[in-house]
């Protein structure tokens, strides 16, 4: 989702050197293809290369516009810890009418444990995990308050009957500043076409959390683990693999670096920029901005309909051009800050 968006920099480029030979400041391209699998390499390349890579600052394009008409910059992002859970209640699958009432079901035991993850007003259950999650200042909050955001058309947009949430938080609160828990696969026991009357021998899920700054995704994942163990029962077995996560990211609003990229999408598209944050996570900015102790700026030119990840993956073209346009401008822009 992001391959366009890169494309988008080597023209900006390629337009600086038809025009005036060079860019107004040196430019280093990471084009990076781990991300999608928690970019478990990356971290150690950019270690043992720290005097390669040094940069004033870090310009991403791996976010989305608001909406069409509304060029901006993230300022935040979501962490993220991920991992799969197993539970056994026997060494084979059970003929229901032989076994059925003296076995447990490790379906019903699994179902039964990630429905009890979120209580009715969709905050998580897990004992400690809020205690490290930071509230957004009233600042923040008014800020939040004055985006465009229709409620009805976000929903029809993915086909949703109605949205809903953590209670005492807008949407854009809920969808950006607050963590999150979700079951993104379950399976197990007879699936195919027809009946059988089997105990499933076995159960498993996929569980994923979203995590805002200050949240630690290794901490959270042992909460978790623990949480899990405890209200195990002791009719089956539970195994619980983490897999990977990744911090959250929050950058000062005010910054030069933020005010210089407004003012090149405002020249870009025509019209103010807005800041943002965006609920997803890309585990390797507050990376990055820690190992080589720069700024990063979250500059995006997608659209919240361009199906990423999806075989029709798309790229608007409006956005494409004015977006070209823009990163000429960031760059002369960034080129006349003073040094970090």
């Amino acid at each position: 989702d992001d391959k366009g968006q890169v494309y988008m920099h080597l023209a900006a480029v390629a337009s600086w050197i038809k025009v005036n030979e060079k860019p107004p400041l040196n430019i280093k391209f990471i084009i990076e293809g781990e991300e999608e699998v928690g970019s478990e390499h990356f971290g150690d390349l950019v270690a043992n290369n720290k005097e390669l890579l040094a940069a004033d600052y870090i310009l991403i394009s791996d976010t989305t516009m608001l909406k069409k008409g509304f060029p901006g910059i993230t300022y935040g992002l979501r962490g993220l810890a991920y991992l799969q859970i197993d539970v056994r209640g026997s060494n084979s699958d059970l003929h229901s009418g032989s076994f059925g009432g003296v076995v447990a079901n490790p379906i019903n035991v699994l179902t039964k444990m990630l429905a009890s993850l979120k209580d009715d007003k969709g905050r998580v259950t897990i004992p400690g995990f809020y205690d490290d999650a930071v509230e957004i200042s009233a600042a923040e909050h008014d800020g939040l308050s004055k985006l465009p955001f229709d409620e009805i058309e976000f929903a029809d947009a993915i086909g949703a009957p109605a949205l809903t949430g953590e209670a005492g938080f807008t949407r854009l609160e809920q969808l950006w500043a607050r963590p999150t828990l979700d079951i993104n696969g379950i399976w197990g026991g007879f699936q195919g076409p027809g009946a059988k009357t089997v105990i499933p021998a076995e159960a498993h899920a996929k569980l994923s959390m979203r995590l805002v700054p200050n949240q630690d995704w290794q901490k959270i994942t042992k909460q978790v683990l623990a949480h899990l163990i405890a209200i195990t029962p002791e009719s089956v077995e539970i195994s619980i693999t983490p897999m990977h996560g990744g911090r959250g990211y929050l950058a000062g609003i005010d910054s030069p670096a933020i005010q210089a990229a407004k003012a090149a999408l405002a020249e870009g598209f025509g019209t103010e920029a807005v800041l943002t944050r965006e609920g997803g996570s890309i585990p390797i900015v507050p990376m990055l901005a820690e190992v080589l102790n720069a700024e990063v700026l979250l500059v995006g030119f997608g659209l919240p309909d361009q199906n990423a990840h999806a075989p029709d993956e798309n790229l608007d073209l409006e956005n494409f051009h004015k977006g070209i346009r823009s990163l000429v401008i960031l760059y002369q822009n960034l080129s006349e800050l003073k040094p970090i």
